[in-house]
């Protein structure tokens, strides 16, 4: 009997979370929740007593689900990786998961009534990146503030765009947007090394590292092109990671 009052109200309780997730609150319909779960109006009263009740419980699920995740997210030894699993994890969630979808809704619906999902999100962006402030991975300039107020947003955007079909196409544009992202917020290591070597090297030839670069800056004079990269350019950053369940980071 009691295995029975469980399963009902499971029923009961995702096809509330569809409901929510299509219509919100206001257009959310009991009867139309019933018809969903093959209940009636009298289970549900019994189970939950109102819809207030019952989108309660829908967002503390979704809640919970959020949280489950971003527990299961496997740590990377480079905060700015772990950054791309994060966001990527909270995209698939909110295009994958009823529950998720129903509480984002929810949120939209009822704002100061249903606790907003990035409490649940936000601290751990933060902590990453804290993390690539103090391995010095973010670009000098760009305060772990500013940081934050960006990936938040993107995060934001990449969830309210949980409407678009997941297919190889999606995944190809996060990609490029990624990359952009990266170019603004990581420190160039491969340029901080030689520059450092550079410094060292000038150090210890004096006049020869002079000479050879006046030699290099005639040779790209009558080439009519700079040999060397320009300082300006920003190098290119990929990270071809592919999204497991829940965001974890293939071995």
């Amino acid at each position: 009997m009691q295995e029975r009052a469980a399963r009902t109200r499971q029923a009961v309780l995702e096809a509330a979370a569809d409901e929510f997730a299509e219509r919100g609150y206001e257009g959310a319909s009991l009867q139309r929740m019933v018809w969903r779960a093959a209940t009636s109006i009298g289970a549900l009263t019994f189970h939950f007593g109102n819809k207030t009740a019952l989108a309660e419980e829908v967002s503390a699920a979704g809640h919970a689900r959020f949280e489950s995740c971003l527990e299961d997210l496997a740590a990377a030894p480079d905060p700015l990786r772990e950054l791309r699993t994060l966001i990527g994890a909270l995209a698939r969630l909110a295009h994958e998961d009823t529950f998720v979808r129903a509480t984002r809704r929810l949120e939209a619906d009822r704002p100061g009534e249903v606790p907003p999902l990035s409490e649940v999100w936000l601290p751990v962006l933060r902590g990453l990146l804290d993390r690539a402030h103090g391995a010095q991975r973010l670009r000098p300039g760009v305060s772990p503030q500013d940081a934050v107020a960006l990936l938040a947003h993107l995060a934001e955007g990449a969830m309210a765009a949980h409407g678009a079909t997941r297919d190889s196409a999606w995944d190809a544009v996060w990609d490029s947007v990624w990359n952009v992202v990266l170019h603004g917020l990581a420190a160039d290591r491969t340029r901080q090394a030689d520059q450092t070597g550079q410094t060292g090297q000038t150090g210890q030839t004096g006049q020869t590292g002079q000479a050879d670069q006046a030699d290099q800056a005639g040779r790209a004079g009558r080439a009519g092109r700079t040999d060397a990269p320009d300082a300006t350019e920003p190098t290119t950053l990929t990270d071809s990671t592919t999204l497991t369940e829940c965001g974890a980071e293939p071995a």
